[in-house]
């Protein structure tokens, strides 16, 4: 494997850039990851790896798994200390790194399980939110997510909290949610859209007998009025003073309602 030393090298500025511009990742069709657990789960999802950067001591530590990563990636390296600081997106960083090619995750609507359970992310902006969402999806058994803007969900810190899961979870990205929307209700799909009302049905009380989609909306401003206009709103029971939950939190109680 070729030795990298200089933090200054072609093909590290290219993965610090892949780390951190969305723009630059579609364009290239390709995403950053870090972490021996995250490249592990890309390995075993069938990720191409195009480039693997690792530490010695990461070699040593993290061989059951990184001597296979190495044979099927397209280019390998070793790194130095200095040079993994440079691509670490962490702060006490494990020494091993990787570049790879963006999974077809974004499934047209013929493949979406007119029977099945899905959530759908409104505008989400937070990435740990994000990413335990998604994590808590394939835990609890949905059949997949459907996101209308918010995080890239090929953002660090969204692969690092979804620890895995979108490696594996069907996902579909949509510029357009209420027509995706309405489209699913025409095929006997439930809409709900959480908001924070008393005055809203029960989460608890909702008839789960048939396929159903549940929005998630944006940590500020709840779900928009045009999902309102066309879902039927639910809400979750709350005591105490409480008024609202974290995204994450109010989407973990919501799935684990729609499978139970």
């Amino acid at each position: 494997m070729e030795f990298i030393s200089s933090k200054t090298n072609e093909k590290i500025k290219y993965a610090v850039k892949l780390r951190d511009s969305s723009s630059f990742r579609k364009k290239e069709n390709a995403f950053f990851i870090e972490s021996p657990r995250l490249l592990k789960d890309a390995f075993l999802s069938g990720v191409e790896i195009r480039m693997l950067f690792v530490t010695e001591e990461a070699t040593e530590k993290y061989c059951d798994y990184i001597n296979e990563a190495i044979n099927s990636a397209q280019k390998s390296f070793v790194v130095t200390e200095e040079v993994a600081e440079k691509l670490a997106d962490t702060k006490s960083t494990q020494g091993v790194f990787a570049i790879v090619t963006m999974l077809d995750k974004f499934a047209n609507i013929s493949k979406i399980k007119y029977y099945g359970k899905y959530v759908a992310l409104e505008e989400i902006s937070n990435p740990s939110n994000f990413g335990a969402i998604c994590r808590t999806a394939e835990a609890v058994g949905l059949n997949g997510i459907i996101i209308k803007g918010g995080c890239d969900v090929y953002n660090p810190k969204v692969l690092r909290a979804a620890m895995g899961a979108l490696f594996r979870l069907d996902v579909l990205v949509t510029d357009d949610l209420i027509s995706l929307l309405e489209e699913l209700k025409e095929n006997n799909m439930s809409i709900y859209g959480s908001v924070p009302d008393a005055t809203a049905e029960k989460i608890t009380d909702i008839n789960k007998s048939q396929g159903m989609v549940c929005v998630i909306g944006n940590e500020g401003n709840g779900i928009s009025d045009e999902v309102k206009a066309i879902s039927q709103l639910v809400t979750i029971p709350m005591n105490g003073f409480a008024e609202s939950l974290n995204a994450a939190a109010a989407a973990t109680i919501i799935m684990w309602e729609m499978m139970r």
